[in-house]
C-alpha cells in the first residue's frame, strides 16, 4: 500500500502522522510511505531521518495526496486537504465529527473512507488511540489552569498549592476518565484540593481506591456540578460521550456565579465542549474572559508538547496502521470489531451512529455499507 503523512497545517499543530519508527515497520513490509518535506522539522525528525527509515519525501501536500491509497494525519483535514482527497482513499485520523457539520458534508462529498481515531474501541471498551492523547491533556490541563490563575493571565492571583498557612486552590474535575484522572494526579501532585465529579458509580469508587483520601469523589448531578464549581478556583471539563457531542453540564448561569478571575479549562471543547459559554481557541490565543471567568478552550492542547503527543500517538495507531495495509481497509475493518467502530465516514455513507444523531442526518451501518451481517 502507499501511505501518505502530509504536514500538519492546523493552527500550531506540529504534530505528525508517523515517526521514523513507524515507517521503517511498514517499508520493511513492502509497503511505500511518502513523507511530506519538513513534516516533522519542529520536532527534531527530519527528512534525512525519515529517508534512513525508507521514507520517499515528496516538495508538498498536493504531491503526498495525489501519490497516497491510505492518508495517516493527526487533526481533522482542514478545507483545503479535503480538496486533495479522491473518491475511495483512505483517511486515518482525529476526526470529531459530531460538533463539526461542514466537515462532515465535505468528507461525506469527497467520497472517502474516514477511519477515525478517537472512536476506534478495544477489548475492555476502551478508547486505544483517543487514551494517549488524553492522557497528555489532562495532565496539561493542570498546567495551563495553574498558569491561567495567575495575574497577568486575568486569573485571580492564587497559587494551586497555596503555601504553609494559605489555602490551596480548589480544583473541581467534571469527568472520571483517562482525562480527569490525569490531571487529578497533577493537581494532586501540586498539592491542589481536588474533587472529581462522576456519574459512574464504579469508576468512583475505582478512584477512591487508586487515591485515597488525597481526592474527593461525589456523584455528578446537576447540584452537585454547580456546588462545586461554584466553590471552584479551577475548573477542568473532561466530560466525554465516545463520537458524540459533549453534554453541556455547566450552564451560563453557573458561569456567572464562579469566583471573579477563576479558570475553566474545557478539554472537551474538541467535542463541542460541556460549557455553555465554551468557544474553541488556539495555542496562539487560548484564552478569553467572559463573566470575569478565563476559559482556556484550546482544541488540541497535546500540540503544545508536540514530540511527547507524537510518539505516544504512533504508540496506539501504528498496529491498526500496519493491518490497515496488510490487509486493505475493507477486509482489516471486516476482520476487527474494534477497528471497525471507527469508520465514520464511508464513500457518500455516514457509518457513525451517534454523529448522525447529533447532525440529525441519515445514517448506516458500518457493517451494512463493508457487507457484513449484523
Amino acid at each position: 500500500m502507499k501511505i501518505g503523512v502530509p504536514k500538519e497545517i492546523k493552527n500550531n499543530e506540529y504534530r505528525v502522522g508517523m515517526i521514523p519508527a513507524a515507517v521503517r515497520e511498514l517499508t520493511s513490509r513492502g509497503h511505500t510511505v511518502f513523507i511530506e518535506t519538513k513534516a516533522a522539522d519542529a520536532i527534531d525528525l527530519s527528512d534525512a531521518i525519515y529517508t534512513r527509515a525508507g521514507a520517499r519525501i515528496l516538495p508538498n501536500a498536493a504531491a503526498v495526496f495525489a501519490e497516497a491509497d491510505m492518508i495517516v494525519k493527526v487533526k481533522e483535514p482542514q478545507p483545503q486537504e479535503i480538496k486533495l482527497m479522491k473518491p475511495g482513499q483512505t483517511l486515518f485520523t482525529y476526526l470529531h465529527l459530531a460538533p463539526d457539520p461542514a466537515q462532515t458534508k465535505a468528507l461525506l462529498d469527497a467520497g472517502i473512507i474516514g477511519i477515525a481515531y478517537e472512536t476506534v474501541t478495544d477489548s475492555r471498551g476502551g478508547l486505544p488511540l483517543l487514551a494517549p492523547m488524553s492522557e497528555v491533556a489532562g495532565r496539561m490541563s493542570i498546567q495551563a489552569g495553574a498558569t491561567c490563575l495567575e495575574m497577568n493571565a486575568g486569573g485571580r492571583g492564587q497559587l494551586l498549592g497555596g503555601v504553609p498557612g494559605v489555602p490551596a486552590a480548589r480544583v473541581v474535575i467534571l469527568g472520571g476518565g483517562v482525562v480527569g484522572t490525569n490531571a487529578a494526579r497533577m493537581a494532586m501532585g501540586l498539592e491542589a484540593h481536588v474533587t472529581i465529579l462522576d456519574i459512574s458509580l464504579p469508576r468512583l469508587y475505582e478512584l477512591d481506591l487508586q487515591f485515597g483520601a488525597m481526592l474527593n469523589t461525589i456523584y455528578s448531578t446537576i447540584d452537585t456540578i454547580e456546588e462545586n464549581i461554584l466553590a471552584a478556583d479551577l475548573v477542568v471539563g473532561a466530560v466525554l460521550v465516545p463520537g458524540a457531542q459533549a453534554p453541556k453540564l455547566i450552564t451560563e448561569a453557573m458561569v456567572k456565579g464562579m469566583k471573579k478571575g477563576s479558570v475553566l479549562v474545557d478539554v472537551a471543547i474538541d467535542q463541542g465542549g460541556c460549557s455553555e459559554t465554551s468557544r474553541p481557541t488556539t495555542h496562539a490565543d487560548p484564552t478569553y474572559k467572559l463573566h470575569e471567568v478565563v476559559h482556556y478552550c484550546v482544541a488540541n492542547m497535546p500540540g503544545a508538547v508536540a514530540r511527547t503527543s507524537t510518539f505516544a500517538l504512533n504508540n496506539a495507531t501504528l498496529p491498526f496502521i500496519v493491518a490497515l495495509a496488510e490487509q486493505g481497509p475493507e477486509n482489516a475493518m471486516a476482520q476487527n470489531p474494534h477497528l471497525r467502530a471507527g469508520l465514520n465516514v464511508y464513500k457518500g455513507s455516514l457509518t457513525y451512529k451517534a454523529v448522525a444523531e447529533a447532525q440529525k442526518l441519515p445514517f448506516k451501518h458500518a457493517e451494512e455499507v463493508l457487507g457484513l451481517s449484523y
